[in-house]
């Protein structure tokens, strides 16, 4: 891992996978949604990554792993998940003890910023869990940016994403640009072929490299989600 610079500002690019409490609820909302897996990379505003994390939540994914997780939108990928544990590639921990992790790299690289996209589901699902397993927050009150925004401020403006998204299809129903982090990483890196993992670690390099270009433009855009006095707000109710 690179050496840290002080003089550098790092940020906590974070993604979750959950599955739901109650799968009989429509929609995937994030007061009905658990967190199992939670992944982490540390980068600079180039992208260039400095420390990585894969936690599985133990009292989510074995917990409750026969009732709920079969409900999970990739229960598909369960199977993968038993072997990279059995082969150290991804760590089981407690969600106490996933927070004593985070928050010991959060003040190792002196991080204000947690950057996730649609980064509100991220923020959403984490008080979920907290609440659903009666534990403290895992994230201290920090502010969060949000790729998705950041994206449709940039890519939105560009000709070229434009032409991309309607020469592949990739519009919604009414006819708008979709913004799905996987459409995003084909633009940047014009790899059609692209599909996005759906594991938290692995979608963090993806998102990393949404936040590097997009910061890498200079661009005035929207990208905040909730600063650190809003936060508290948000986590103590």
């Amino acid at each position: 891992m690179k050496k840290i610079d002080k003089r550098k500002k790092y940020f906590m690019v974070l993604d979750t996978e959950t599955c739901p409490i109650d799968r009989n609820v429509e929609g995937v909302t994030p007061e009905n949604m658990l967190v199992y897996d939670i992944g982490y990379c540390i980068v600079d505003k180039k992208g260039n990554v400095y420390k990585t994390g894969s936690y599985i939540v133990s009292e989510i994914f074995f917990g409750e792993h026969y009732e709920k997780m079969q409900s999970s939108y990739y229960a598909n990928k369960i199977p993968n998940y038993f072997q990279e544990i059995a082969t150290g590639s991804r760590v089981v921990k407690t969600w106490k003890q996933i927070s004593y992790i985070i928050r010991q790299v959060l003040q190792e690289y002196n991080i204000t910023t947690v950057v996730a996209h649609n980064a509100r589901f991220d923020f959403g699902v984490l008080g979920t869990t907290k609440k659903y397993l009666q534990e403290y927050s895992m994230l201290p009150y920090i502010e969060w940016w949000d790729t998705l925004k950041m994206a449709r401020s940039v890519l939105g403006k560009m000709p070229t994403y434009q032409r991309f998204c309607e020469k592949n299809g990739y519009l919604t129903k009414n006819g708008s640009l979709r913004y799905t982090a996987e459409i995003i990483y084909q633009y940047i890196t014009q790899d059609k072929d692209f599909k996005e993992n759906h594991t938290g670690l692995e979608d963090t390099l993806i998102e990393k490299e949404i936040l590097a270009y997009c910061i890498k433009q200079h661009k005035k855009m929207d990208k905040l989600l909730f600063s650190k006095a809003n936060v508290k707000a948000e986590m103590v109710a």
